[in-house]
This record gives C-alpha cells, sequence and structure tokens, in this order.
C-alpha cells in the first residue's frame, strides 16, 4: 500500500517539469489577465492566474492528478481515498473515474449539501463520518488501511505537491508574467506555496514568492515564528479552503528555506475582495483565493508597490448559499452600506423627518426597522435601524455628522 509520512519525502528533489508533461494534456492552462482597475487600487501592476476556471474550479487538479498519474497498475485496482470538504474532493473524484480508479472521499457528517453533491457528480462514493474535519480524517486513515487503498493528502505527498508547482511552470511560460516581480499565493497546509516556490526560487530566483493566509488559522506563520509545528484550536473563517490547522514539517521546512515572506488578512478584508473581484472582473472566487487579492487591496506587502505582481487565484468553489452574505459585508467593509441604530420621538411625523436627514445626504435607503418594544430605549420614543447604500467611508462619516447635528444618536 502506497501511504505517506511527514519525513520520507523532499521537495528538493521535485520534478516538476516531467510532472507537467503528464498532467498538461488533461488540464486547462488557465488565463493570466492584467487588471487596470486593480492596478490603480494596489499601487502595482496586477496580474491574476485564474485557476478558478479548472474543470472542477481549482487548483487541487493539478496534484491530484499527478499523484493519479504516478500509481502503478496494482495501486489503481485497489482505489483511492482521500478526506476532504472540499476543492481537494472534487479534484481527486473528477481525475480518479477519469482514469477508471475506484474512489472513497471521507467528509464531516455535516459537510455542505452543495460539496457533498459536487463530488458525488464526478464519480466518488462520499462517506459522511464524524463531527469535525479531524473526525473524517482519522477515519478515512482506518478505511485506508482496511481496504488497502492508496492514500491521496492534499498537501503533504511529493506527487501531490510536485502537481502543484507546475502552476509556476505556466506562469513563467506566460508573455504577460516572465518579467513578474513577485508571485503571491494563498496559504493553508503549504502544498501550493511549496510547489511553486521550489521551482521559482531554484530557476527565477529573482521573483518573490509571498504567502497569504486569514488571521483567524495562520498555522503556517505561527509554525514558522515558533520554529516548529504548531497545532492550532478551530476557529471560523471565511477562507475555509485553507482552514488549516496544523502544517507539515516538510511543508514547514520549505516555505522556511524558499518563500520570502507569509502576510495575513482579516475575514472583512476577504470578503471585500470577493465583492470587488465580482463587481471589477466579473469572476467568483472563493475565499481561499480572495486572500492574495485582499493582501494588495489593503497594502499589505508595501515593499510590492509599483512592482509588476501576480496573484494566484487558487479556485471559485463558493458557496452559492453564502455568497449574498459575503457580498453585503464586503460592502459594509468598503463603507458602501451601512446599518445605524438611531431613536425617534413617538409621534407623527417623526420617522419621515428622520428619512429626509438620510434622503437629504444622498444615503438610498434600503430598510427600515422599528423596535416599538426595546426594552432599551426611554419612555416616548422608538428604536430605529436603519440600512443604506452609501459611497465611501466619507460618506458615512458625513451623514453622521448630519445625524447628529439634527440631534439623532447614533451607534
Amino acid at each position: 500500500m502506497n501511504t505517506y509520512s511527514e519525513k520520507n519525502w523532499q521537495f528538493g528533489h521535485l520534478d516538476i517539469a516531467s510532472a507537467y508533461q503528464r498532467i498538461r494534456p488533461y488540464l486547462v492552462n488557465t488565463p493570466i489577465i492584467q487588471s487596470k482597475t486593480f492596478s490603480e487600487l494596489c499601487q502595482c501592476e496586477v496580474l491574476f492566474k485564474l485557476e478558478n476556471l479548472q474543470m472542477t474550479g481549482s487548483y487541487k487538479e493539478r496534484g491530484a492528478l499527478n499523484k493519479l498519474l504516478s500509481l502503478s497498475e496494482a495501486e489503481r485496482q485497489r482505489g483511492v481515498i482521500a478526506a476532504s470538504a472540499g476543492n481537494h474532493a472534487q479534484a481527486v473524484a473528477y481525475h480518479a473515474a477519469r482514469l477508471g480508479i475506484s474512489t472513497k472521499i471521507v467528509m464531516p457528517k455535516y459537510s455542505p449539501l452543495v460539496k457533498i453533491k459536487a463530488t458525488e457528480h464526478w464519480g466518488a462514493e462520499v462517506i459522511l463520518a464524524g463531527e469535525t474535519f479531524d473526525d473524517a480524517f482519522a477515519y478515512s486513515r482506518v478505511l485506508a488501511t482496511e481496504e488497502q487503498r492508496t492514500y491521496l493528502h492534499p498537501f503533504a505527498d511529493a506527487k501531490v505537491v510536485e502537481g502543484q508547482g507546475t502552476l509556476a511552470l505556466e506562469i513563467m511560460a506566460h508573455p504577460l508574467a516572465n518579467d513578474i516581480d513577485a508571485i503571491l499565493v494563498p496559504v493553508g497546509g503549504g502544498g501550493l506555496i511549496s510547489g511553486i516556490a521550489t521551482y521559482i526560487q531554484q530557476l527565477h530566483p529573482r521573483v518573490k514568492v509571498v504567502g497569504v493566509e486569514e488571521a483567524s488559522v495562520n498555522a503556517m506563520s505561527s509554525s514558522l515564528d515558533a520554529g516548529k509545528v504548531v497545532e492550532l484550536a478551530p476557529q471560523p473563517m471565511i477562507a475555509d479552503g485553507i482552514a488549516v490547522r496544523r502544517v507539515y514539517e516538510t511543508n514547514l521546512a520549505t516555505v522556511t528555506k524558499y518563500v520570502d515572506e507569509i502576510v495575513s488578512v482579516s475575514s472583512d478584508e476577504i470578503a471585500n475582495a470577493i465583492m470587488l473581484m465580482l463587481e471589477i472582473e466579473k469572476n467568483v472566487i472563493e475565499g481561499a483565493a480572495a486572500v492574495t487579492l485582499a493582501a494588495l487591496l489593503n497594502h499589505r506587502i508595501p515593499k510590492l508597490h509599483g512592482k509588476k505582481v501576480l496573484s494566484v487565484i487558487s479556485g471559485g468553489n463558493i458557496d452559492v448559499n453564502l455568497i449574498a452574505k459575503i457580498i453585503n459585508r464586503g460592502l459594509t467593509f468598503d463603507g458602501r452600506i451601512i446599518n445605524v441604530n438611531t431613536v425617534v420621538n413617538d409621534r407623527p411625523g417623526a420617522l419621515e423627518s428622520l428619512l429626509a436627514t438620510f434622503r437629504k445626504s444622498g444615503a438610498n435607503i434600503l430598510e427600515v426597522h422599528h423596535h416599538r418594544f426595546s426594552s432599551d430605549v426611554p419612555i416616548g420614543q422608538i428604536g430605529v435601524t436603519i440600512t443604506a447604500e452609501t459611497r465611501n467611508q466619507s460618506h458615512i462619516d458625513e451623514l453622521k455628522d448630519h445625524l447628529s447635528d439634527r440631534g439623532y444618536p447614533t451607534k
């Protein structure tokens, strides 16, 4: 049986060029585009590598396919197994089915139905086990041993990392990108950035490789700071595709050796990046993919100002049930939606006067809610919550000044 260990493989021996020759007939050579609008906003020349346009919507196909193509005939006959609730599951399922390899994917019991159905659609048998991903992962390892299936780890496998590294080869071969100064890469377990950084620093060492994490689950930078692998507590996060609480030793060693910098961004910044990418470039991207753009928009790497920078847009598999919530959160962060809580006197015409203040300021009212029975509002007054569209933060400040001048307290 083919298994993996943290200590039995080395990224320095990756043959990314050979991996590319193996997988290129079956994958999309995704486009690289230049964005003039984002270049102005980010104060650098911005390019995007659109891996969200792969067949299953993410770069994960590269590593999964390279691993599957490396299997012996006996291993193919025994089948493969993985634990995943996202892009890795779909990538393995799609290419294993295409190659005629039996596949089992273990997911937590409460995984979103859309992800379960997508994985089943690509031909895998989905097994729901455990309350958390860690539970599902543990059970998948038991099944791998019992059924003698080859385990496909999403980032702690040399063949997987080798496949992910083909992204760098495509980037540097593209006429728009062969003179870039830096590549920004989403970081979760470190498989993608390990492959990219290994290729870049061995063949194009002048190009900086910068990783980006979501601040609430920053396992890689925490491990770098500690000088050893550390495990983080689970936290809710918008970039679920990089919600890795523990990296592996070889990934950490590769990042330490080859990656120039790791930065982090907040959930609100990620939501804003998703919203702006949809609005400006008409591209739907997931939270994990948006971290690189969020880092540029919020100037996390000021030394790249004026440089030519490529952001890896790693995937587009966002839950449609969350899109509206994420967009609203992004608009709020951008100063384009505001929720105002205030009070008015309980008498005819009072609410009309309040609304007139919004109208005169140029804010477009979306919703109005009365809180007549609120216990924290003085007798003789009514609590009011107004949601309104605004132009930017300066417009919000003007609106608050108008309300204050007219005696309306706000929070």
